[in-house]
C-alpha cells in the first residue's frame, strides 16, 4: 500500500515539474530573445524528467501498482 501511493505520487510530482520545466523555457525564450543556453537547460531538464516520468509507469505497471483499463477491444 505505502508503495502504491509512493509511485503515484512520485508521477504527479514529475507531471508538476514537468510543468513547471516548460514554463521555465517559455519565460527563458520570450525574455532573452536570443540564442541563450537558459531555454535549452530548461527543455533538457524537461526531456530527462519525461524519461524519468517514463520508467515510473512502467516500473508502476510491471509491479500491478498502476493497472491499465479503458476500452478494451
Amino acid at each position: 500500500m505505502e508503495t502504491a501511493l509512493l509511485i503515484k505520487s512520485l508521477v504527479v510530482v514529475a507531471l508538476l515539474l514537468i510543468v513547471a520545466s516548460l514554463g521555465v523555457a517559455l519565460f527563458r525564450l520570450q525574455r532573452e530573445r536570443g540564442g541563450s543556453t537558459g531555454t535549452v537547460r530548461a527543455l533538457t531538464i524537461r526531456i530527462a524528467l519525461s524519461i524519468v516520468l517514463f520508467l515510473l509507469l512502467v516500473v508502476g505497471y510491471l509491479t500491478g501498482v498502476i493497472v491499465p483499463h479503458g476500452v478494451v477491444p
